[in-house]
């Protein structure tokens, strides 16, 4: 059993498409290394990008694809290692931590999606040349930059109480409960000052990639030889969406698109994108169990550490537990800038919109009890639980589906733009033999 692509499939619900980050401890054995990139106050040295560039090609190979030429794939995963470098060091300034519970449950959880106890996860890791330790490190690495996204981005992006009116009174609104589409993408990308002459070249490119996949090319391939999106490495692979968490006019086409079938490239604010699509499901209306719950919510800042964070969520917990109002300390202390007005509230939420962290301590804490301080990527938590119930369409149900939609709809948006953002502001020196020298 192959356990490296089992783990990348069993982190990347959490970590919104990113590949996992390669060791480092094989460098050891290597009789020279160099810097192949400065990256702000950090480098890339090229045992890093050798592991990584091996581990893409295995990824490559188990998909049956052809390998993009050796200077192609090096200059694609040297980028990658690049903004995932500059988002590790992001998290170390904003003291970002993994505690070492909460990677023992993460190691936990992908030993038990790969059917195997602890024992059996370790030898199988071993069998496919990763130690335990290095297995460790890669997942650490990856909660670091799931969670500096979840901070960074999630800020960003604002849906208004009329944004979610319109949403629900348009057609698309109306499909939220309709099938669902796994998707793979290309993007070429235009710089956000392009002119009209480049723009047109990135347009000529797209229209190239696109005849090539019209006459039988590989898609995977195509996308890690020449996409710039952030899931290139993995072949394009977006994973399910339904068509209304989509851009116009990509909503409109896959409902007219059969599976294999791949759509014209569509100038977007980042370039041009083609979509392939691979798979259809779903479409069928159920009823939802809901959950009535506040919060409180106690971030890690700067001027925070997480330990002095958890302390205070503790105190709190203490507090509410001997007696002091629940939502007068949430007004007072919370920092969910939602719900901390309303005294915490959340009002009645779909569990499956929630992150798992929350919605698993939700799930076993009894109805009008308060939990224990807990930990998502968020920061850390103290909620209680005010009420359960089934549902098959309540008003306040499809407005927090409605305001889910247009979050993760604008979140892939928000996300690519950040990380230009973040790659365009550092400094970024390139050493690797034969690429083009950049310091920015």
């Amino acid at each position: 059993m192959h356990v490296k692509t089992k783990l990348i499939d069993c982190l990347r619900p959490l970590m919104l498409g990113a590949v996992l980050l390669s060791s480092t401890a094989h460098a050891a054995v290597q009789t020279l290394d160099k810097v192949v990139a400065i990256v702000d106050n950090d480098v890339v040295m090229q045992s890093q990008l050798d592991q990584r560039v091996r581990e893409v090609e295995q990824t490559i190979a188990k998909r049956g694809g052809a390998t993009p030429p050796p200077g192609v794939l090096d200059q694609q995963v040297l980028e990658r290692l690049i903004v995932e470098n500059l988002q590790l060091q992001i998290g170390d300034r904003s003291g970002i931590r993994i505690t070492d519970e909460e990677l023992n449950q993460a190691m936990d959880t992908i030993a038990q999606r790969n059917g195997m106890n602890m024992s059996q996860f370790r030898a199988a890791l071993a069998h496919d040349g990763l130690s335990f330790d290095d297995a460790r490190e890669q997942v650490r690495r990856e909660m670091i930059i799931s969670r500096v996204r979840q901070r960074r981005v999630a800020e960003r992006i604002q849906v208004s109480e009329q944004e979610v009116k319109n949403f629900l009174a348009s057609d698309l609104g109306k499909m939220q409960l309709s099938e669902e589409f796994r998707l793979a993408n290309i993007l070429i990308p235009t710089p956000e000052s392009a002119n009209s002459a480049a723009i047109q070249a990135a347009g000529q490119q797209a229209a190239a990639i696109y005849q090539q996949l019209k006459q039988g090319a590989d898609f995977a391939q195509l996308a890690t030889a020449r996409s710039a999106s952030e899931n290139a490495l993995e072949g394009g692979e977006m994973g399910w969406r339904k068509a209304a968490q989509l851009p116009p006019p990509f909503d409109r086409l896959l409902s007219t698109m059969a599976v294999g079938d791949v759509t014209e490239p569509v100038r977007t604010p980042g370039g041009f994108i083609i979509l392939k699509l691979q798979e259809k499901r779903g479409g069928q209306t159920q009823l939802r169990d809901e959950v009535h719950v506040r919060h409180i919510l106690i971030k890690p800042s700067e001027v925070r550490s997480e330990a002095a964070t958890q302390q205070l969520a503790e105190k709190l917990y203490e507090r509410i537990s001997a007696g002091e109002d629940f939502a007068e300390l949430a007004k007072s202390f919370s920092e969910d800038p939602g719900s901390a007005l309303n005294g915490g509230d959340l009002n009645w939420v779909d569990p499956n919109a929630l992150v798992p962290e929350f919605r698993e301590v939700m799930a076993s804490t009894p109805q009008g009890q308060l939990s224990k301080p807990f930990q998502t990527q968020y920061g850390w938590h103290v909620l209680e639980v005010l009420g359960r119930r089934s549902t098959d369409s309540t008003e306040q149900a499809r407005e927090q589906q409605a305001m889910n939609v247009l979050r993760n709809r604008k979140y892939d948006e928000e996300l690519q733009s950040w990380l230009r953002q973040i790659r365009d502001e550092a400094y970024v020196e390139i050493k690797l033999p034969g690429a083009d020298q950049a310091a920015q």
